[in-house]
């Protein structure tokens, strides 16, 4: 057994790179698969070779390549492309679970922690007893440190997981990465001590040396004791206890050197002092090691040194006693010996330097457009999606509404056309009543609100089921726990973030189930309106009443000052239409102009520009995105102008509107008709309110309805992986006890049969987000809906 420390490797297990990287090609790209097989059939030979746990030379070089294609495929694909890979803890016992994460994050650290691994296994297979085999574990360890340093500085910051995961990778954390790395680095530096004292070196370099040697596994002990106990616990119990120990031993074996160098230079008080300190720090050491149940050549080291310093220390007392009679000074009054470290944290030229070690032309996937343009792409098309619906769009929206709500509240134009056609309707009252007509209004909301009703059931019906089937795994584990013991948590416990959402998703439905009452109730309200819109033009006109006209169809109560007034106040509107209609085409345009805006082109050449093999993120494509979204300013500059023109309009309006009313506030028969016209004029307006918001009330509810189903089939998943893992917990459970009543083997445990081993955690996901995911708490949901949708009440929230 040596006396150094060897870091395993992490086990892991196969995965299906193939399936899912054709996946992921074959949805997310413009690309075929069968381009790429060679690619793929590449990586999963390079992973091969670095599953293996043979510890020789050459597998140094297959971890490098497999590595710098590591980092190249994440220059064109994302690190989650659903393809799960599994590690197991590096100082786990043979049968615990593994780590399983969709991260190529992650299969890159854990190649480069095993790179690591190799050459601390190479370091310690080497024959320190020569200095051929000293320099040899040297340089090994110093690239083992220089790996977990290249690990700490530039992996783990790109492994990122969400504070809410159950599973992680403690043993990639970063204060265990630079425990490994200190420990490499005190290893190296204690071959470099041990080449000095079998060269004969001088004894104040060794004792510098020495020092350089306490100080590393010092750094080394420090960074573990600095983790949190989830970290540190999970260290072999041994393993504090040996760098406690070479801290003290070598502290020892430094002030026992600079004590040599003390009685050669006849400062006999210091040699003295500098024996004593090194026999207490040797004792602790000794001690240290017996309690820590640290290596057994760990112990014979720290045995010899106090042996020998327990030698030297009697001998001067003896000669300082009987002959020099110096002082010997206190502790603190002597130097410290000084540190000198020889060693460095050398990072492998293939990891620095990736392309030395695959070139440039056997990168794989090398033709492929890389994931941050292509992310960049759509990015630009959701922004630009957006900024046509914020800025213009629903911008122009707000502003024919304002224009709606501001002319309703004057009357207007009912007043208008009341004293323009005394008798008749007014042909803008006819258009609309036309299209009530047509629309079949009435009975288009009647089947609007019973399907907005039947898809509200339908969404609150799939809720329930998906929580049935948590019903169901919940009542399967309590049965299963009544027959046997069982260590994993009860189904409450394990399931409250699959609970918690659907009381997320219940409570929008029971909101939309509000909404949709109110719409209803509105329909309620303004039917016998509404259905009036539908009769013909004779019908129709009956129900206006006509304002009085002299024999020749003059109006003798509209006086010159009214028809001023009211010639007035039709120019204006005339002018508010003309605003309204170039806003609707300018709209249109900036549509049009969304349709057929194409950025990829752009992206493509941006994307040409840079060094090939360099991650490349959406981010980079800020300029060219910037350039291409500010072709919309031009479209909400002239919104802009619109609405200060629309501003100065209307006020003109209600000021004239003010001068029409009070000129003719006595004419009651054209009130009358005005009240009519206004009435029917507000039933088409609520009508069209009405049939907008069960659109989108539909609009949601089948939106809503796919969300619900891939959580019900999320819901379903995790049921089924419980219930495999009950099931083998059950035929575990069922051979241990077969095995303790059988009479052959009644006579002890020495033939009972290993427990197998218990499976990865299989996150079987297919196309959805896993359980633990972030994606599901920004799973875009429909947009809220305004008053109206619905649901049937909720079901009592599973706990």
């Amino acid at each position: 057994m040596p006396n150094i420390l060897i870091i395993p490797f992490k086990k892991t297990y196969a995965t299906p790179i193939r399936d899912k990287a054709r996946d992921y090609i074959q949805n997310q790209t413009e690309d075929h698969p069968d381009a790429y097989k060679s690619d793929i059939a590449q990586w999963e030979t390079l992973r091969a070779a670095c599953t293996t746990s043979s510890v020789r030379n050459d597998t140094i070089s297959a971890f490098l390549s497999y590595h710098a294609q590591l980092l190249f495929v994440l220059t064109k694909l994302p690190p989650d492309i659903n393809l799960e890979f599994s590690y197991a803890h590096a100082f786990s016992p043979p049968a615990s679970i593994p780590i399983t994460l969709r991260s190529l994050a992650f299969e890159r650290a854990a190649i480069l922690f095993n790179l690591s691994a190799l050459y601390s296994q190479l370091a310690a297979s080497e024959d320190r007893s020569n200095q051929d085999g000293l320099k040899r574990s040297s340089a090994y360890y110093q690239n083992g440190a220089g790996t977990f340093a290249f690990l700490q500085s530039s992996a783990l910051p790109k492994l990122k997981l969400s504070a809410e995961a159950e599973e992680r990778p403690w043993d990639l954390s970063e204060p265990l990465i630079k425990s490994l790395e200190w420990l490499m680095l005190a290893q190296a530096q204690e071959c470099a001590w041990q080449r000095a004292v079998s060269d004969h070196y001088k004894n104040g370099l060794i004792a510098k040396l020495a020092a350089g040697v306490a100080s590393l596994y010092t750094s080394a002990l420090g960074s573990i004791q600095s983790a949190s106990a989830e970290i540190s616990d999970k260290l072999p119990p041994s393993w504090v206890a040996h760098l406690e120990t070479k801290q003290w031993h070598f502290r020892a074996a430094a002030q026992y050197r600079k004590s040599i160098d003390e009685l050669e230079a006849n400062r006999y008080g210091n040699e003295l002092r500098r024996l004593i300190d090194a026999e207490a720090e040797a004792k602790r050491a000794y001690n240290l090691a017996k309690r820590g149940a640290v290596a057994p050549p760990v112990m014979q080291d720290v045995k010899s040194l106090l042996d020998v310093l327990q030698k030297n220390l009697a001998r001067a007392e003896r000669d300082n006693d009987l002959i020099y009679h110096q002082d010997v000074p206190p502790s603190s009054a002597i130097a410290p010996v000084q540190e000198v470290v020889v060693v460095q944290s050398n990072v492998p030229s293939g990891l620095s330097d990736p392309k030395s070690v695959v070139g440039n032309d056997n990168l794989l996937f090398g033709d492929m457009l890389g994931w941050g343009a292509r992310e960049a792409v759509n990015l630009y098309n959701d922004n630009k999606q957006s900024l046509v619906k914020e800025r213009i769009s629903d911008v122009a929206e707000e502003l024919d509404d304002e224009v709606d709500r501001t002319l309703r509240s004057l009357n207007l134009p009912s007043a208008l056309e009341a004293l323009e056609r005394p008798i008749g309707l007014p042909p803008s009252l006819l258009k609309k009543a036309g299209e009530v007509r047509s629309e079949q209004g009435p009975e288009r909301i009647e089947t609007y609100l019973d399907d907005v009703e039947r898809l509200g059931r339908r969404a609150m019906s799939i809720l329930d089921e998906a929580m049935d089937v948590l019903d169901s795994e919940a009542s399967e584990d309590e049965a299963a726990r009544k027959e046997m013991p069982i260590s994993r948590p009860p189904s409450h416990e394990v399931n409250h973030e699959l609970v918690q959402k659907q009381e997320r998703y219940r409570s929008i439905l029971i909101e939309a189930a509000k909404s949709d009452e109110v719409v209803r109730q509105k329909w309620e309200e303004w039917e016998n309106a509404i259905v009036e819109l539908t009769r013909d033009e004779e019908q129709l006109d009956a129900l206006v009443p006509s304002s009085t006209v002299s024999v020749i169809g003059k109006m003798p109560s509209a006086s010159n000052r009214t028809q001023t007034h009211a010639r007035a106040l039709r120019g204006l509107l005339e002018s508010l239409d003309d605003i309204r209609h170039n806003r609707s085409e300018l709209v249109s345009r900036a549509h049009r102009r969304a349709e057929v805006d194409d950025i990829r082109s752009r992206i493509m050449t941006a994307a040409g520009n840079f060094e090939r093999g360099v991650e490349v993120n959406p981010a980079s494509f800020a300029d060219v995105s910037d350039e291409e979204l500010a072709k919309y300013d031009k479209f909400i500059q002239s919104l802009a102008e619109g609405q200060k023109k629309q501003e100065e309009l209307l006020d003109a309006i209600k000021s004239t509107n003010e001068q029409f009313l009070m000129s003719r506030k006595e004419d009651t028969s054209v009130k009358e008709r005005e009240h009519a016209l206004q009435y029917l004029d507000l039933a088409y307006a609520k009508y069209r309110e009405i049939t907008r918001n069960l659109e989108e009330g539909r609009k949601f509810y089948n939106e809503m309805a796919n969300i619900l189903a891939r959580f019900k089939e999320a819901c379903r998943q995790w049921s089924s992986a419980r219930s495999q893992e009950a099931q083998s917990l059950y035929r575990s459970f069922s051979s241990l006890s077969i095995q303790e009543t059988d009479p052959v083997n009644r006579g002890g445990l020495e033939h009972r049969p290993e427990l197998p081993e218990p499976p990865s955690r299989q996150k079987q996901t297919a196309s959805l987000p896993s359980l633990e995911s972030a994606d599901w708490e920004t799973e875009e949901l429909p947009p809220p809906p305004p008053p109206g949708r619905g649901a049937k009440s909720p079901k009592k929230s599973r706990q």
